[in-house]
């Protein structure tokens, strides 16, 4: 479970957000410049909030008042950007097992093999990067999420990078994940199919304030 709120503020923009989330995927939608990644950010701990507190299953990542800030290392937060990020010179096997370097001395988490299963990606395991498709290069780095063991996954818009047929490609696999999982997830994205056919929950996102949509 994560639970927030924060104030946090740039220039002349604000953001605020009280909330708490739970397993399954939570959608944000909103319109550019509204503070989605600035949301995803602050979570992950690579912008600290002006005032406010955040805590995931029960750890404090951050609080203001008591002066308090995990780095994002110590968070246990896995993330998937709109471009996969892959290590160009390590094949897919090195890539995936690359995320294990984060998750720290936790014993709990996925093996190389589920991953591999789940996201049906083993006869991608000694090719490289530029060997695979988009969809294919995506679903590798939710792999290396995964793989850091992380208690929360976010993915910024990780399928606006895609074209059609490779969006239509990976949303069964991110169904997958939602369904065999249960881990909490929140999701960015600006494609009103893709809060259909995965959201579990939906939150908005304009001009700086986070409201619960239904």
């Amino acid at each position: 479970m994560l639970d927030l709120s924060l104030t946090h503020r740039i220039g002349t923009f604000t953001l605020t957000a009280e909330l708490s989330i739970g397993p399954g995927v939570t959608a944000i939608t909103g319109p550019s410049g509204a503070g989605k990644t600035t949301l995803l950010s602050l979570i992950a701990g690579l912008s600290r909030p002006s005032a406010g507190r955040i805590a995931l299953d029960g750890k404090v990542l951050v609080d203001t008042d008591s002066r308090i800030w995990l780095p994002p290392h110590r968070r246990h937060v896995g993330q998937v950007f709109q471009e996969a990020r892959l290590f160009p010179h390590l094949n897919v096997r090195h890539n995936l097992l690359y995320g294990r370097l984060f998750g720290g001395r936790r014993q709990d988490g996925p093996t190389l093999g589920a991953i591999v299963d789940l996201l049906d990606i083993a006869h991608l395991l000694y090719r490289h990067p530029r060997d695979l498709s988009g969809g294919e290069r995506q679903r590798v780095a939710i792999g290396r999420a995964l793989l850091s063991n992380p208690s929360l996954l976010l993915l910024d818009e990780p399928l606006s990078a895609l074209d059609p047929a490779r969006k239509a490609e990976l949303l069964p696999y991110l169904q997958r994940l939602r369904d065999g999982t249960g881990l909490p997830m929140l999701y960015v994205t600006h494609q009103s199919e893709e809060v259909a056919a995965l959201a579990t929950a939906w939150l908005r996102v304009d001009q700086g304030v986070v409201t619960v949509d239904q």
